[in-house]
């Protein structure tokens, strides 16, 4: 009879064994099983900005039957791609302790880019989804509503957000994980005096790469854009380039734009017009569009102009919506390694 422990070592090697074919299995939809594994080229790494979107998971399309635990997803997405961006942390203040489990399930050149909570980039986030302390700093009759903004916060509790924040990032940036944090500021956030104060106060608040995104086109209006990029050069913000919907008062021109020596950032958006700009609209909703191969193809020139100009090109497809973004991803990836790039020396 073999001894309880040596069964007991057996029965954990054979579970080893078994995650670890389930790790290397196909994606079962068959679109999704070419391109550079992972879809890094040169110095241009594609991702896609959630391993865990809800459509995604319900399509059955990327992940095999068997990868299931939230641990082997992150680690099967990290087989296939080199980047990803967290997008939980828009909504809800991240902990150090799940920054921590991030880094022991990706290789050691992965890459997090982690979206800013929504209070740091003037958006109005739901006070129920603060940790304990803060909804009870903020007092009942904020706690209690349903949105609220940094601005109508107390001083002492607006700092805090922040610190926590940095705090809670530590282990990805201790770890050489962390790409960038993305600050995405609203509409109504134009380009001012005020405003470019407030970008200077977010590089001093977080000690980590900043990329910064607009959603408001006044900062590229009558000539606008080369003072825009100029200002952000001079204080080592890399600016994100978008593909998004155009037309709309909420629509940013597609400049392909490095003002960082050692990041540069693009954010594929889709390209749904009616939905972009309109009220009540859902995340799927808005951006759920799946790029054609030429659609892609306008921006090989583009990312490659960037890889001369940065150290480093994340580009990460927001078209979050089945299996679009990653299918986005794998085929960009695809185009991109049909040639030679160019990296920056």
């Amino acid at each position: 009879m073999r001894p309880l422990g040596a069964q007991s070592g057996a029965v954990t090697s054979t579970r080893a064994q078994r995650a670890a074919v389930r790790l290397e299995a196909a994606p079962p939809l068959a679109a999704l099983q070419s391109g550079p594994m992972p879809a890094r080229v040169g110095n241009v790494l594609v991702g896609t900005a959630s391993w865990t979107e809800r459509t995604l998971l319900e399509s059955g399309a990327f992940y095999p039957p068997g990868v299931t635990a939230p641990a082997d997803r992150l680690r099967y997405y990290a087989r296939h791609f080199p980047v990803v961006e967290v997008d939980a942390t828009f909504y809800a203040l991240p902990a150090e302790r799940m920054a921590r489990a991030w880094v022991e399930r990706v290789p050691t050149d992965f890459v997090f880019g982690v979206k800013a909570f929504a209070a740091l980039t003037q958006h109005p986030f739901v006070p129920a989804r603060l940790p304990p302390d803060l909804r009870t700093a903020i007092g009942a009759t904020l706690a209690r509503r349903p949105r609220v903004y940094a601005r109508e916060l107390p001083a002492e509790v607006d700092a805090e957000m922040w610190r926590r924040f940095a705090s809670a990032l530590t282990p990805l940036h201790d770890a050489g994980l962390l790409g960038y944090v993305l600050l995405q500021f609203p509409k109504w956030f134009p380009r001012s005096r005020t405003s470019l104060a407030y970008l200077e106060s977010c590089a001093t608040r977080l000690p980590y790469p900043l990329a910064i995104e607009f959603r408001d086109p006044s900062w590229f209006v009558e000539g606008r854009a080369e003072r825009t990029f100029g200002f952000l050069r001079a204080r080592g913000l890399a600016y994100v380039s978008v593909d998004e919907p155009q037309g709309t008062p909420a629509s940013v021109p597609p400049l392909a734009e490095a003002t960082s020596d050692e990041l540069a950032v693009v954010r594929f958006h889709g390209r749904n017009r009616d939905a972009w700009n309109r009220q009540g609209v859902s995340t799927v909703e808005k951006f759920g569009y799946q790029y054609t191969h030429d659609e892609l193809r306008e921006w090989r020139p583009r990312i490659e102009g960037l890889a001369k100009q940065s150290r480093r090109v994340l580009v990460l497809m927001n078209n979050c919506r089945n299996q679009y973004a990653v299918q986005n991803a794998k085929e960009l990836a695809t185009i991109l390694a049909a040639g030679p790039l160019t990296a920056r020396r």
